[in-house]
């Protein structure tokens, strides 16, 4: 199964982060042992960012289903022309992805980290 942290890898943020340090591993300036341990914090700081700080709520509603898959407890979800509405706009994306993984059945869970304002 696919891990849910790769999911926040492959964001613009983490692309841009994975980029940054391949290009400072290949150059010298960083080992790659340090570069993992900071994917790694990584991995860590954005599911606690997500899990305590993120507090938006969005719905979506209508639109079409076009294709659904469930592989290995992962459902893969892709809808077109669907209305998503949170607290302050209304907006119609024409395709969206949606990838979701039952938590409970990761093997390692991320250790809990605590940030400045959770403290």
């Amino acid at each position: 199964m696919a891990e849910a942290i790769e999911l926040y890898r492959q964001s613009a943020i983490g692309v841009a982060l994975i980029d940054t340090l391949n290009e400072m591993v290949s150059s010298g300036a960083l080992s790659p042992e340090l570069a993992m341990a900071v994917v790694m914090q990584f991995d860590k700081s954005i599911c606690h960012a997500l899990d305590k700080h993120v507090e938006s709520k969005a719905v979506f509603k209508g639109g079409n289903l076009r294709t659904y898959r469930f592989c290995d407890s992962e459902w893969t979800l892709i809808l077109r022309n669907t209305t998503f509405k949170n607290e302050e706009i209304e907006t119609v994306l024409p395709k969206v992805k949606i990838v979701a993984y039952d938590m409970r059945l990761i093997e390692e869970p991320v250790e809990p980290i605590t940030c400045q304002q959770c403290q």
